[in-house]
């Protein structure tokens, strides 16, 4: 009986079926690279395609980025640049892959927790293991919390309806939206333009109340912009409500929409993938890597080299010639940023305070490659007003643009100084960061094993400390309250 029952060694397994654990899709990249050290095993080719695979591990990245939806839409080129790029490399192939898709979704953290976070103008939102937690400014009531909330100087666990497993949330200045993991939106904070998607605009939605009107249309991503939001759905298309005085909801017109709507045009291009909204415009990404823009043409942001308001979804012409697969965009207040599959980083618009990364203060017309970061891997871009940040796939982080009370992170520069070039945090070269946003003066980063750091502005509590006025440099922010909520009432 005690053979039966015996121990043995995942060695002992024949190939296929150490294949098969490896490709079943529970490991990360991280994951396989060290298992690759373990032992001969999975160091190993065994005869399985030994020219164009140097393992049995890299077989099987290989076999796990050909699953990878962001890998499946581009063309076999656009595939094969990307794994030169990665010196023939399949596990880094697979590490650029689920960084780009942890980056903008949810951080599965070694520790084995799940964050994704998000900052407003003078606030930030927190997943946590599928339940929301707020802190800063509740103007409008933005931060979900009641109307007897004006001000939350730390991270508290938002309220909803019934229970919720939420698995991504977008934040603006006024308003919030909420994707629960099955598909229903909640939406909370001022709706007098009825951004919200709720046809009552007497008074601000206090806390998170359900989209009726997407009843039944399943979502997977929202994107809050200053007076209308934007809806992606798991079919691939795009709804937007709210206001529309510059075209920002992509319906051919200037009416404003009560209640989310489709837009047709969008449906007829393919399945749209990433969606992202700035304060009057918005961005889509198909795909096939294709970028369509829409709404306010002020400070060249549609990418078309013209500042005239699109009333509809126009394709960025710029990749379209070139070749060029994008993968994700971030909309910031004056400026774009682009990131393509083969973690080139461009960017557009206005070059104020050095927010474009070329060493300069000039706009740029037209999407433009950053070729000072050529020579990194990126896998996440994000823009606010006047500043930027790009995320590496080693986990570092280079800023630029205005230091905007310190929410670039350099503290050894001023408070309100220019970086004309990207530049990287050394005060975060420490952690490997898997997620970064900012806010209009505060930026908050989500490293890989789970550990939450902020600087920059934090007079409104933005930041979640009720101490400090501010930090210069990233400052820990621990949630204790966070590990004894047993999740969403």
């Amino acid at each position: 009986m005690a053979d039966r029952y015996r121990l043995f060694s995942i060695e002992e397994l024949p190939s296929h079926l150490i294949f098969e654990i490896l490709t079943s899709g529970r490991l990360s990249a991280v994951d396989l690279a060290h298992l690759e050290l373990t032992s001969k095993t999975f160091g190993g080719s065994h005869g399985l395609y030994p020219q164009k695979f140097r393992s049995l591990v890299d077989l099987a990245a290989s076999q796990l980025c050909a699953l990878h939806s962001i890998y499946a839409g581009m063309s076999r080129n656009v595939q094969i640049e990307l794994l030169n790029r990665c010196n023939g490399n399949w596990k880094r192939v697979l590490r650029f892959l689920q960084s780009v898709e942890h980056s903008s979704d949810i951080v599965e953290t070694s520790a084995g927790n799940q964050k994704q976070i998000t900052t407003g103008r003078y606030h930030t939102l927190l997943i946590s293991n599928s339940s929301v937690f707020s802190c800063g400014s509740s103007l409008c009531g933005v931060l979900g919390h009641g109307p007897e909330t004006t001000q939350c100087v730390s991270f508290t666990s938002i309220n909803f309806p019934s229970a919720a497993h939420v698995v991504q949330v977008s934040a603006s200045e006024n308003h919030a939206a909420f994707v629960l993991q099955s598909g229903q939106v909640f939406t909370c904070g001022d709706n007098s333009s009825f951004c919200c998607g709720h046809r009552d605009t007497n008074r601000p939605i206090f806390r998170p109340r359900l989209v009726e009107a997407l009843k039944g249309v399943p979502c997977k991503q929202v994107t809050a912009g200053l007076n209308f939001t934007g809806f992606l759905t798991i079919r691939g298309h795009v709804y937007t409500c709210g206001s529309n005085t510059h075209g920002q909801l992509g319906h051919g017109d200037t009416l404003d929409r009560p209640t989310p709507k489709s837009i047709a045009p969008l449906e007829e291009v393919g399945s749209v993938v990433q969606i992202a909204a700035g304060p009057s415009y918005m961005l889509a990404v198909t795909g096939n890597g294709v970028v369509y823009s829409f709404g306010s043409g002020s400070n060249f942001c549609l990418g078309h080299g013209e500042q005239h308001d699109e009333l509809q979804p126009r394709a960025i012409q710029t990749f379209r010639r070139k070749g060029i697969h994008v993968v994700r965009v971030s909309a910031g207040d004056e400026h774009v940023v682009a990131l393509d599959s083969s973690g080139y980083v461009y960017t557009w618009g206005k070059g104020y305070c050095g927010a474009l990364g070329h060493g300069d203060e000039i706009d740029k017309t037209l999407p433009e490659p950053l070729s000072s970061l050529k020579s990194h891997l990126a896998v996440q871009v994000c823009a606010r007003k006047r500043k930027t940040f790009v995320l590496v796939d080693t986990g570092s982080v280079y800023g630029f643009g205005w230091m905007g009370f310190g929410s670039l992170g350099f503290p050894d520069r001023g408070v309100s100084d220019k970086v004309l070039r990207p530049r990287i945090l050394d005060s975060l070269r420490a952690h490997h960061v898997s997620q970064i946003s900012t806010g209009l003066y505060h930026t908050v980063v989500v490293t890989d094993r789970g550990r939450l750091f902020g600087f920059g502005d934090n007079e409104r509590a933005q930041l979640g400390h009720d101490t400090l006025r501010g930090c210069l440099e990233p400052t820990e922010i621990f949630i204790q309250e966070m590990e004894e909520d047993t999740g969403l009432a």
